[in-house]
């Protein structure tokens, strides 16, 4: 039973320790995944409209 308290313990210490990030910082990272998505989503979209289209030419 001690070892269990004794994780506890140092789980507790442990959480204490973590470094939060700040509301503008989670923000900024939100906005550029959301950028970056949709940069990505672009570039896939256009690059599948136009072997789409090199596929309809060929057959």
């Amino acid at each position: 039973m001690k070892k269990f308290f004794d994780y506890i313990r140092s789980v507790r210490a442990e959480w204490f320790k973590i470094v939060w990030p700040s509301r503008d910082t989670v923000i900024r990272s939100t906005v550029m995944i959301l950028v970056f998505s949709g940069l990505a989503a672009l570039f896939f979209f256009v690059v599948d409209s136009i072997l789409n289209a090199l596929m309809n030419w060929i057959f």
